[in-house]
């Protein structure tokens, strides 16, 4: 099978390219001059001339954008990933404090998450949905993790800070990032209710 770079597929590409386009279009031109009588004897000559010279002056192929993946495509994922990550905290036994440190920020990260007009304006925000999707994927699993296997360690340094108290300010620090999030995305809202109403007033 042939592949992109085949012989037969370079030549396809050329005959689509601008090169052979503009090329042709100013050998059609010569040929116009033929039958007016304007090129005689020398009209091959001429045809080619104004072929090669289109084909000279032609803008040079754009290459094609990337195929980047649909931001819609990528909330998709995260959620499928919070998921897996609320089906393993189901599972972790934490202190109180944390484990009430931690419902605040799943129900936030939820809520983030949810389906709806929210996700909308996060999906047109790309620094939005990386922080997002580090927070699912990294930051509260590697919180978590850690503390389960420090907490086992811990009893063998007693005296040492409580390993519980680092997870309680990490699960703060997420929280408050994700709440950072939620107030640009209501500021991204609010501007765009704005922007309305001035164009409905400016209408008027």
């Amino acid at each position: 099978m042939a592949t992109n770079k085949s012989p037969a597929n370079r030549f396809l590409g050329y005959l689509e390219s601008r090169k052979n386009l503009t090329g042709s279009a100013c050998g059609i031109a010569g040929l116009g001059l033929t039958f007016a009588g304007v090129a005689g004897v020398y009209w091959p000559v001429v045809v080619a001339g104004l072929y090669g010279a289109g084909a000279l002056v032609a803008p040079p192929e754009r290459p094609p954008l990337p195929d980047f993946p649909d931001p819609s495509a990528q909330l998709d994922g995260i959620r499928e990933d919070f998921g897996k990550l609320r089906a393993y905290l189901a599972d972790v036994e934490l202190p109180p404090a944390a484990a009430g440190r931690l419902t605040e920020l799943t129900e936030l990260l939820t809520a983030l998450l949810d389906p709806g007009w929210v996700a909308e304006i996060l999906a047109r925000d790309p620094e939005g949905v990386h922080a997002l999707s580090r927070a699912v994927r990294t930051d509260v699993p590697e919180a978590v993790d850690t503390f389960v296997r420090t907490r086992w360690w811990a009893r063998l340094a007693p005296g040492t800070e409580a390993p519980e108290r680092h997870l309680e300010r990490q699960l703060g620090l997420l929280h408050e990032e994700a709440e950072a999030l939620a107030a640009g995305l209501r500021e991204t809202e609010a501007r765009r209710q704005e922007s309305h109403t001035r164009y409905l007033e400016d209408r008027a």
